[in-house]
């Protein structure tokens, strides 16, 4: 091998590192040590339990360089911490240009074995999981081979202590599949506490999640535990992760590697927690990676397995079933031939959410099934229909009147299409519309869409 060029202290910028740039179903991470700066730059070593690295033949990784001790470093694996140890080695052990007795490997990060450079790579790797004979797990259910293959690594995984993210559509069952991997854990009796993002302004998000001292800040009169701390013992779901900023991410990132967090405004001894985090996002978290608007180190901690739930209309044959379960009666055969098309030939836009609103207001309107069947067109399928329909003009009088009265009722419609859409998450409507929540706020309130008490 031949003497690397990159002297120490002029460590190359962290590049994007190698991965599927999309998980359509279940993925497991895996890591691997990559050479940078020698004539075999590019080999990789797979990491396991231990890796022994040095010039000595009996190494797992073998080092043929002058810098390189024969029996060098240690890098072995606990949990979800990776330590590497020196072996009293003559030139140093570093990461990121610290020089270490031991410490800890982060994904991404460069290990140096005397001058030898290394980066500790992490990848997700597609997990072929032998579905379940099941069709239902605790509180999911479904025949369709994805959903099975799900449950079978769910089943896997609960028990372990592994950090999960679970990607997919708005109402595609991510709470209930947190709710199953937390009832099948071995945290099971302890508390199940669910964060979401997008439901709390951004400027209380730290303050939520982490608790904070009295007099803090504004209107903090006494001391509150947050979130992370109401759940030590048990569970965390933190839903909608992909809205919290990127000022907050490390934040979150170095309270999970250290298991410690601090309150807004305390100055002492940071708290020690035991708490399972279980993250969800509707967008696809590596392509915000690399666009920038999440952070990379925090993506590979969050996605130690990653586990991309269908949308329902990739799996329609689960219909039927989830149908009787939540009408809690053989309701599916009973409905008319001509219904039953329909409702499989529907898109489902808001998933199993929007499915199980339909059968809740199918269920009581049984003496009504045609106008049951109505409201469901009409809820799901009428925006579609009047996409291009016309607002009125008017053209006499004032051009200003006339074009104040026209944005007006734009804007009233556009709003209220817009709390439909969302269900009346007012988060959600601002993210969809692109509007800052005050000015959306400040929008509703002019048109009486929204009462002050929902603030």
């Amino acid at each position: 091998m031949t003497t690397p060029a990159n002297p120490r202290g002029g460590i190359p910028q962290r590049t994007v590192l190698g991965l599927r740039a999309k998980i359509d179903g279940i993925a497991s991470q895996e890591f691997h040590l990559v050479l940078i700066n020698t004539d075999s730059k590019g080999q990789s070593f797979p990491m396991g339990k231990l890796l022994k690295i040095g010039k000595a033949p009996e190494n797992d990784i073998v080092l043929d360089h002058p810098t390189v001790s024969r029996n060098h470093a240690v890098l072995s694996r606990h949990g979800e911490q990776f330590l590497v140890q020196d072996q009293g080695s003559t030139n140093g052990t570093f990461i990121e240009g610290a020089q270490i007795r031991e410490g800890y490997l982060k994904p991404g990060a460069m290990l140096e074995i005397g001058d030898v450079q290394l980066r500790f790579q992490p990848s997700l790797k597609a997990l072929d999981v032998s579905p379940l004979q099941e069709d239902r797990l605790v509180d999911l259910v479904g025949k369709s081979t994805p959903m099975r293959q799900i449950f079978a690594l769910i089943k896997r995984i609960a028990p372990t202590e592994s950090t999960l993210l679970l990607i997919g559509e708005t109402g595609c069952g991510k709470g209930a599949a947190s709710k199953t991997i937390h009832k099948l854990s071995t945290r099971a009796q302890g508390p199940f506490v669910v964060f979401d993002c997008a439901s709390v302004p951004d400027q209380l998000i730290e303050s939520e999640l982490f608790g904070h001292e009295k007099g803090s800040f504004t209107g903090a009169v006494s001391q509150r535990k947050g979130f992370l701390e109401a759940a030590d013992g048990g569970t965390l779901f933190i839903d909608e992760i992909d809205d919290l900023s990127l000022e907050l991410q490390p934040k979150l990132l170095r309270a999970l590697e250290d298991r410690e967090f601090r309150r807004v405004g305390s100055s002492s001894a940071g708290i020690k927690f035991d708490t399972r985090v279980i993250a969800a996002s509707k967008k696809d978290l590596w392509e915000e990676v690399q666009k920038g608007r999440f952070r990379e180190d925090l993506y590979f901690r969050l996605s130690v397995f990653t586990v991309a739930l269908p949308p329902l209309r990739d799996r329609k044959e689960d219909i039927p079933l989830l149908v009787d379960t939540w009408a809690a009666v053989p309701l599916w055969e009973k409905l008319p031939e001509a219904e039953r098309q329909k409702v499989l030939g529907h898109t489902w836009p808001g998933n199993v959410r929007e499915l199980r609103n339909f059968v809740e207001r199918r269920k009581y309107m049984a003496d009504m099934p045609e106008l049951a069947m109505d409201a469901f067109l009409r809820d799901y399928s009428g925006p579609e229909k009047v996409e291009g329909e016309q607002l009125p003009v008017k053209y006499a009088g004032p051009f200003k009147d006339c074009k104040d009265e026209l944005v007006r009722g734009f804007e009233r419609e556009y709003l209220t299409r817009l709390l439909s859409k969302s269900q009346g998450n007012i988060a959600r409507a601002a993210r969809d519309a692109g509007l800052d929540r005050k000015h959306l706020y400040s929008l509703l309130h002019k048109y009486q869409l929204v009462k002050s008490s929902e603030e």
